[in-house]
């Protein structure tokens, strides 16, 4: 497993103690060998580790945001520990100050540049299916949309939205891998409360079920972001704002199951396929016309009309 140390990471250690650096790189070998020996930070993708400054010299207490990815980890910030605080306030308090507006930062121009690759190929190649996408808001209606969800809306998705706040599609299509579509705010409000009414509902069915018949259909901290298409809720993805992967849900009776990606890694491999079609794993895009149109949902009748993207 590859740990990588970024320069702005390299650049804050020494201001909390000369053996700072030191102990982040002692702490690299050991998420090489233990991937997933943090806990959620509370941050999107985010897991943080404690370290005992006692063990190294010149070294204070830290807190280590990391983000794990499967064949990589990035140290993403480094701050002195929190000090303890009572047990009522402790984990709200511990989110505040592991906060880092670094990291919340990075995490922003890396969901811009993912997204801004893949308008500039709809531009190019899909103008329709660029004229579908809906404008950007302001941090006044995300901070709404964290109210009416009761949920904190992680930096990455919060990036996009301000960028794009969803995908009205092309004759039942979305622009994203699969034909699915980015959700609209309104459609994500509507669709997170009718899974939390409906985990309302098994809640008092698993009140009288052995522990091991009891069924999750909804999390508060998922927030649905993309659909089977436009106005397709049928399957799709959700941002975990615990934990800050994405994940499946479905109707068909499929449980739903973790994605590996988080919000920038899904974003960055549609861009990669949009670049460079030849390489595409998980779909191949194509277009019909002035709309992108992916290849694994293609019907008899739009095949004679597809066409490949070639670069």
């Amino acid at each position: 497993m590859n740990v990588e140390i970024p320069v702005h990471v390299r650049e804050t250690a020494p201001r909390l103690g000369a053996g700072v650096l030191y102990a982040l790189k002692v702490l690299a070998g050991q998420l090489a060998d233990d991937p997933d020996m943090g806990r959620p930070s509370g941050r999107p993708g985010i897991l943080t580790v404690a370290v005992d400054g006692d063990l190294f010299e010149d070294c204070p207490d830290l807190a280590v945001g990391y983000l794990r990815e499967p064949d990589r980890i990035e140290i993403r910030y480094v701050n002195p520990a929190p000090s303890a605080e009572p047990a009522a306030d402790a984990q709200e308090q511990g989110r505040e100050q592991l906060a880092d507006p670094v990291a919340d930062a990075v995490t922003g121009r890396e969901i811009a540049d993912a997204w801004r690759r893949v308008i500039h190929r709809l531009q190019a190649v899909a103008p329709d299916s660029h004229a579908a996408l809906r404008a950007g808001v302001g941090p006044g209606i995300v901070n709404a949309m964290e109210r009416d969800l009761g949920v904190r809306i992680p930096p990455d998705l919060r990036a996009l939205w301000f960028l794009t706040a969803g995908d009205d599609g092309v004759d039942g299509r979305g622009c994203l891998p699969g034909n699915q579509a980015l959700m609209t705010l309104d459609d994500v409000a509507a669709f997170h409360r009718q899974q939390m009414d409906a985990q309302a509902h098994e809640d008092t069915l698993n009140a009288g079920r052995p522990e091991h018949d009891r069924f999750t259909v909804w999390k508060a901290a998922w927030i649905p972001v993309v659909s089977f298409g436009p106005a397709d809720r049928t399957s799709g993805l959700y941002l975990d704002a615990t934990t800050g992967h994405l994940g499946r849900w479905s109707r068909y009776n499929e449980a739903p199951s973790d994605e590996l990606d988080t919000l920038v890694t899904y974003l960055e491999e549609a861009a990669d396929m949009l670049e460079a079609p030849a390489l595409a794993t998980r779909d191949r895009p194509g277009r019909i016309g002035g709309t992108l149109v992916w290849g694994s949902r293609l019907d008899a009748q739009q095949d004679e009309r597809w066409q490949p993207l070639t670069g």
